[in-house]
Order: structure tokens, then sequence, then C-alpha cells
């Protein structure tokens, strides 16, 4: 996509003179619009945007109060959305860790298809310009979004993105207020099929960092509660089920009617041997559990109103892992001198990870974006 074509949204709170410079290349290389959000910078800094907002082809926006970099994007896509008929926006930090070749890049990119692009720095071990805190934290987010969502992203904390017009409704319909809205943004990406990919941009640390407005234990929490909040509500869920199905069992197994039919009955009293009606009760007390898991799952995990046909998958799936688990389980235990119980923890636990994403993206897929 030409870069007039483009904007390119930049949220600032209490820049230097890296975000005039920065403004001035871009508006240089023919962006057709260069918007700047003051997400509510102290008086001092306010002759920096006025002189960013009298240049040709630029224009400033104003939060009285700050808001976070969520909102102040949120309020630049909504100026796009009602104020331009540009095609292509890119966002943008204001500390000048983005070039100007890699924005043209990104821009260029654009409308190949329907994507995210998100500019990559590079984390590698090697790289001399990362700070050993920055690698670190951005490796294991890295981890944990393909653990959970399935796609590994070099960059997820990336302030370097493109995208089409057609995705803007989307983007100002994502959550949160400051920097966990740009991971939310991400995790909704996955669970609408929007395609992401990464392209490797330049690696540029100011001073090892020290001008963000990232606060380190604030902010990674916002970030983490997001990462995991549906997966431990898969667990909670998960959880309550396992509990409801133990006291069913216990209850049920001391039921004078079950006993009677349990060992009246030929066929079951061919599969079970105990004076108690144990088989009975497992599968009375599992069909209740996991009809409870289901809409558990349905309504509060993954919050799907409509999934036509998603209880004969969930049924399908189940009886998938029961027989992967019972199949992998007695296959290690013949070659591994391990007591089988261990090994049924070890590979039930590898196992729920597995569980969580096929509910997450087949189960109960969510409607795609695009």
């Amino acid at each position: 996509m030409r870069p007039e074509e483009c904007c390119v949204l930049i949220p600032s709170l209490s820049p230097d003179e890296r975000l005039p410079a920065y403004v001035q290349e871009l508006h240089d290389a023919g962006f057709g619009l260069i918007l700047v959000v003051d997400d509510g910078s102290k008086q001092e800094y306010q002759p920096i945007f006025d002189r960013i907002g009298a240049w040709d082809g630029c224009h400033v926006l104003h939060h009285d109060v700050n808001h976070g970099k969520g909102q102040a994007l949120r309020t630049g896509y909504a100026y796009i959305k009602e104020h331009t008929k540009l095609q292509g926006i890119l966002t943008a930090d204001s500390d000048g860790q983005h070039t100007v070749p890699d924005t043209l890049h990104l821009a260029d990119e654009l409308g190949k298809r329907d994507e995210l692009l998100l500019g990559s720095r590079d984390f590698f071990r090697n790289n001399p310009n990362v700070p050993p805190k920055s690698r670190f934290g951005n490796r294991m987010t890295s981890a944990v979004f393909k653990l959970l969502y399935g796609h590994w992203l070099p960059d997820t904390q990336t302030g370097l993105r493109a995208f089409d017009r057609k995705l803007l409704d989307f983007m100002l319909g994502v959550k949160g207020d400051r920097f966990e809205y740009e991971m939310n943004v991400l995790i909704q990406c996955a669970g609408k099929k929007v395609p992401m990919r990464a392209i490797t941009i330049e690696t540029i640390y100011m001073e090892e960092n020290k001008g963000t407005h990232f606060h380190p234990i604030r902010d990674s929490w916002r970030i983490y509660k997001l990462l995991f909040g549906n997966f431990f509500k898969f667990m909670s869920a998960s959880v309550i089920c396992w509990l409801v199905d133990i006291v069913l069992f216990h209850i049920l197994k001391g039921w004078g009617a079950l006993t009677h039919l349990e060992q009246t009955s030929p066929i079951l009293q061919s599969l079970s041997r105990s004076v108690e009606p144990v088989l009975l009760a497992t599968v009375i007390a599992r069909v209740f559990s996991a009809s409870l898991n289901f809409v558990l799952n349905k309504s509060l995990v993954f919050d799907i109103k409509k999934a036509k046909g998603a209880v004969w998958r969930y049924i399908v799936l189940c009886i998938g892992v029961m027989l992967v688990s019972g199949i992998v389980v007695s296959a290690l235990h013949a070659v591994l001198p391990i007591n089988s119980t261990i090994i049924k923890m070890v590979v039930d636990f590898l196992l729920f990870f597995v569980n969580y994403r096929i509910q997450k993206a087949w189960v109960f897929p969510q409607e795609k974006a695009l």
C-alpha cells in the first residue's frame, strides 16, 4: 500500500524531541496523515504538540488527563474512522524505537492479504541492543501466548503495527485502557481468526528503555492477567466439575436402588465386581459433571451465545481425550519403569492444555472478524 493511503497513529505521553523528529521524517516520507494523541501530558510538553499540529499533514488530539495507551489508540481509531478515508492504519511509539524505513516497510506489506502486521524486534541472546529484562519478558510472553493461543509471535509487545481500515471496528471494540490493550488485540485476533504476521524490524532501545512509561509490575500484571484469565476460568470450571463428579459419585454409590439394579443386571454384573454400584454411579456422575462443564465453558469461559454442533463436538472431544489418555499411558507404562498413576498425572496435565486449545478453537469457536 502506498504511504499516501496510510495514517500513522502515535499515542504519546510527555514526549521529548524524538517525537517531532520522527513525525517530520514520516511527513517527508509521504504518509497521508500523521495523527498524534496527547494522552494527558502536562502543560510543559504542549509546545511540542503545538508545533506538530501546525504542520501540514499532521493532526494532534488531546486527552485532558492520562487515560492510558489503549484508550489513546481507540481515540485515534475513532478519529480516523470518522474524519478520513485512508485505507491503511499504522501505529507507532513516540520514544524513537521505530524507524521510518521500518514504518514504510509495514505500509508496503499492507493490502497483500487481510492480516495484522507486527513489527517484530530481535530478542535473540546475541543481540546486544536488548536489555536482559526486556529479552526475558518478551521470550516468556511469547511462549505463554503460543501455549494458550497457538500462535508464535516473536514480539508480543511491539507498538509498530499495521492493518487495513476494515479492521477499525474490531480494534475499537477491543477492551483495555492501558498497555494491556495491545495484548488483548492479539488475543482477540487469535480467537476471531484474524491472521497475524511478524515482520522483522530494527531493534532500538534508548538508554536501555529508561524513558518508557511501562510500569514493570502494574502493567505486567495487567498483561498476564489477560493472558491467563480465560485459561484460569477454564481451570476453575474443570475443578468445580471434578468436585461435583466426586461428591455425586459418593452419594450415588450409597443409593440402594442403584445397588439393586447393578447386582441384578447380567450385563452390569459382568462389567463390575464391586458390591457397591460403582459402575452406574461413575457413569451418572460423569454425565452430569460433563454436562455442567459444557454449560460453564460455553457461557462463562468462552462466552459463546450460539455454537451450532458444539454439543457433539464436545462429546467427540471428551471421548477422544479419554482414548488418547488411556492409549498413551498404557504405551508409556509398557516401556518406562514408572508407576502408571504418575504417568497418567503427567499425560493428563499435558492433555489439559490440549483440551483447552481444542475447545477454544473447535468446540466453541468465535465468529471471524474478517
